[in-house]
Formats: C-alpha cells, structure tokens, sequence
C-alpha cells in the first residue's frame, strides 16, 4: 500500500468520526487552530522565509514571491479568516426538503459532507488553511498537496492545525499533507478513487488542466482567471481609471487580479493615457492593439494573439480597442476562464445587457473584479472560485462542501 493509500484510509476513519462530531466541538477545533496559529507564528514564519528564500534563488517573479510570503499581518489575517469560520452556520444536518408519500412514507432531504476532500495547489500556503478549516467545519477530512515552493510553510501550518485538532480531542487525521511533492504523487492522488470523495485544483492553467484532463476522481475545476474590464464609450473617466488600476495593481499575482482591458472606440483616446498613467506608478508593461499603440505610442509592447488568452499572474496588461460592446462581449465570451467580468458604464441598459450575455462566474458593473472572493461575498474563507457550472459556481464556501442524502421513514410499507 502506497503512502497516499495509506493517508486515504487514515482519512475516511477520521472523516467518520467528524461527521458525528457536534457544531461546538467543530468550533471550538476551529478557535484553537486560530489561537495556536498566533501562538506559533514565529516557527511558521521561519519555515516560510526558507520558501522564500528557495523561491527567489530560483528566478521566481516578484509577484509569484508576494503570492508564497508570509508576514505577522497576514498570519493574523489567516487566523481572524478562521474565527470567521466559526461564526457562519454549520452547513452539516439541514435539511433541505421533505415530503410524506400517499402512503405514508416519510422523505427527507438532508446535508451530509463529502467525506474526504482532496486539495492541490500551488504557491500559496494561506491555502491550506483556507482549505482545511472549510473541510472541518463542513465535517469532511482533507488531504492537502501543496507545490515544492511552499513546502516548508505548508508543513509548519499543517503541523500547528493538527496539534490544534489533538488538543479538542479530534482525530489529527482530520486535516494531512502530501509532503512528497513530485509530479508522480500529484498524478497518484487524481487518481485516489477509493479514497477521495472530491479534489479541487487550485492554482495556475497549467495546474487546472494537468487536473481536469488526468484525474478519475470527481474534479471542481477552479481559479484560473483571464478576467476583463470592459470600459464602456459611456464610462466615466476616473471610476474607471480606478477600478482597472485596482483590478490589475493591488495583487497581480492572485485569479481575480484581471489581464486584460478593452476600451470602446469613442473613450479610448481619452482613457488609455489617463489609465496609463495610472498604471505607470506599478511599472505595468501594456502589450496593446495597433490603435493603442497608435494612441499610447511605442511604450506599448504590440500584442499577440496569445497575450489575450494569457493568465498573466504580474505588472502585465493587454489592451484592445473595441468597436462595440457587442465586439467586447463576444471578445470576453472567446478568451475568458469564466471567472470574472467587468464593465465600466453609466448606460443601464449596457450593463444589463452585458451581465446577461457574458459567461462568467461572476460579472461587475462599476466595481473591481478583486471581490470574487469567499470573505467578500460573505462565505468566509473559500476552498477556491469555480468556473464550471457544476455542481458549484463561483467562490465556493462551506455549503458547497456538502452533498445530500435521503432519509426515508416508514412503518413496514412494501412495493
């Protein structure tokens, strides 16, 4: 029996004794993993300087760096995420709907968890956390593979959770980690039908399709984001300069962060300077269409068609100039991930046309795409952004963790 077998096994006994375990046990597991994740902040911090380090001999971007590092704030931040948790109601046990059959027998429709859920990511740690008080909250065990930059972080963060769980008196089982970070053990665990109820993939294209193309357990694809702000021949100047600076600026590096910008025809000669000055203040390189270049001039790197298909994950941003808002939906419905979507508009009948005709998990009118996110949509930390449509969609929180049964009462009824 292989390592992973062996997780798998120790998983499913501990998802078996969590999903008896009551809400007030499930927080207060909840709170002490918050607490010892203050508690022992400096020995997380040190595994994480070693990943830093590690990444940046390696050639690792700027913006890839910020996306591994840990600091005492965000520390904090991932703990006050947890004690979120702890206040939104237990998606465990609902029950969903019922019906008394004409002869007599009882139907009811309930919430159960998945069972085990596996995680595979990348290059930020915050995921494992993120991921595994989800899990625990919805009652379901998890088994967590992060990528070999965030190795150490994810081991420190990962050991702090379960001494928390040891320290209840639930199985520290509840929450494990793939310590091999080979290809192999990633190809493996797709392929952990036996013991994996779901796997989520939570990081870049390469990632997300690797997943969806290799696994044979049940998949939700997420996260990859080629988000758009369309600003509209209507839109007014400043909000949209902000709303993109923002969108592309705060953090590049995560999937709401948008790549690329399409400007109406009739605003673009106003627009495109005003947001490129803006821009300049964060370095962003502008891979443009001829008639952005034609209007920013050769500062703009001519785009490719690639560039409008490009995850780019950095300072980087691809512009065209559209005809139409027709021409900017079909574009969005063409190139995009199906994450999220914007445009930027005073015209009312624009932003409702766009909103019903462009594909994504989640569409703006006049507001960053930086919220598609499961604190800011109220669903506490999220286990990731799906861009399929079943059986989740969007930031997946903790209802989306569980699953239903059927629980049927008679009293000797045959057929």
């Amino acid at each position: 029996m292989t390592t992973l077998q062996q997780m798998g096994q120790r998983a499913k006994k501990a998802a078996q004794i969590l999903s008896c375990a009551s809400t007030k046990e499930k927080n207060q597991a909840l709170l002490t993993i918050a607490d010892y994740l203050v508690r022992e902040k400096e020995a997380v911090l040190s595994a994480n300087r070693q990943d830093v380090a590690l990444s940046q001999q390696n050639g690792v971007s700027p913006a890839m760096v910020d996306r591994l590092r840990l600091t005492e704030a965000r520390i904090d931040a991932i703990a006050d995420a947890v004690r979120e948790v702890v206040a939104l109601p237990d998606p465990v046990g609902v029950v969903l709907g019922g019906s008394t059959r004409p002869n007599g027998l009882s139907i009811t429709k309930i919430s159960v968890p998945m069972g085990v859920v596996g995680m595979i990511f990348e290059a930020r740690p915050n995921v494992a956390v993120d991921a595994a008080v989800l899990c625990l909250k919805s009652s379901n065990a998890c088994i967590l593979r992060g990528g070999k930059e965030a190795i150490h972080s994810c081991t420190a963060l990962t050991n702090v959770m379960r001494q928390a769980l040891e320290m209840v008196g639930l199985p520290c089982d509840c929450i494990q980690l793939v310590e091999d970070t080979s290809r192999a053990s990633a190809v493996e665990m797709m392929k952990l039908n036996d013991y994996l109820d779901l796997l989520v993939p939570r990081g870049g294209a390469g990632l997300i399709r690797s997943v969806v193309e290799n696994a044979t357990v049940p998949v939700i694809e997420t996260g990859t984001g080629n988000c758009h702000v369309y600003v509209d021949a209507s839109a007014p100047l400043e909000m949209a300069v902000k709303i993109v600076d923002n969108a592309k600026t705060s953090r590049p590096s995560v999937c709401n962060a948008i790549e690329n910008v399409l400007v109406h025809r009739e605003i673009a000669p106003i627009f495109l300077p005003a947001m490129k000055k803006a821009l300049d203040a964060h370095h962003v390189q502008l891979r443009g269409c001829p008639e952005t270049i034609a209007i920013l001039g050769d500062s703009v790197v001519p785009a490719c068609d690639a560039d409008y298909n490009t995850e780019f994950l950095d300072y980087i941003l691809a512009v065209k100039v559209v005809g139409s808002l027709e021409e900017a939906i079909d574009h969005i419905n063409a190139h995009g991930t199906h994450h999220s979507e914007c445009i930027v508009t005073s015209n009312y009948q624009n932003s409702e046309k766009f909103t019903a005709l462009v594909d994504a998990a989640a569409v703006y009118v006049n507001a960053s795409t930086r919220f598609t996110d499961g604190g800011e949509f109220g669903l506490g930390a999220e286990i990731g952004i799906s861009t399929q449509k079943l059986h989740a969609r969007g930031p997946m929180g903790l209802s989306h963790l569980t699953t239903y049964k059927y629980i049927l009462r008679g009293n000797g009824q045959i057929r």
